[in-house]
């Protein structure tokens, strides 16, 4: 046999091995694609009826968790409006007039001096209560209460010191109390269907 008919040989028996090769590796890849799409199918029929049977549970939770979300939003809306009524009323009492604002001041006062010689801070802005209804309140009620220097950052009402105790009758301070002693009957006010 010549050289040339050797390696024609061996070419054509290294062309049929690799042709074997392949014809099996065909076969192990077409059986693993069909195990893999039959994997596949599988799980997606799994998944398919497990979604099925928690269908109801989930659109009961997201069902759950909307009327939660409606209610925060709700009870924002809620808080904001009883915010604003608050705010109106503090906006009234800087809208008295000259006699119903001092007149208030005057009960609020007695009610606030208990030795009667206490010092009264008055607000940056105030507009009726000065040295002069200060001295009439005096002479008015037996009392000795003095006028700070000092001005206080609030919209009305007063600040009565005796040493290191202050009473803040505020208008800010007296809106907050009301609002925490009558909150629930606002809501109830607000709210009530």
């Amino acid at each position: 046999m010549s050289l040339a008919q050797i390696t024609e040989k061996i070419e054509r028996e290294a062309r049929e091995e690799a042709e074997n090769i392949l014809s099996r590796a065909r076969e192990g890849v077409s059986g693993v694609k069909q195990d893999i799409d039959a994997e596949v199918s599988r799980l997606d029929k799994s998944a398919r009826e497990r979604f099925e049977k928690e269908r109801p549970e989930i659109f009961r939770r997201r069902e759950i968790v909307a009327k939660l979300d409606v209610g925060k939003i709700r009870l924002g809306v809620q808080r904001m409006l009883i915010s604003e009524v608050y705010a109106e009323g503090l906006g009234r009492l800087g809208c008295l007039d000259k006699k119903a604002y001092t007149a208030f001041c005057e009960k609020l006062l007695k009610k606030a001096a208990e030795s009667g010689d206490e010092v009264i801070e008055f607000s940056n802005g105030e507009k009726y209560m000065d040295a002069a209804w200060l001295d009439a309140f005096n002479s008015k009620n037996g009392t000795r209460i003095k006028l700070s220097e000092k001005r206080g950052d609030f919209s009305g009402g007063f600040v009565l010191h005796k040493g290191r105790i202050a009473v803040n009758c505020t208008w800010e301070m007296l809106i907050q109390a009301a609002s925490e002693r009558m909150e629930s009957e606002v809501v109830r006010r607000l709210f009530s269907e």
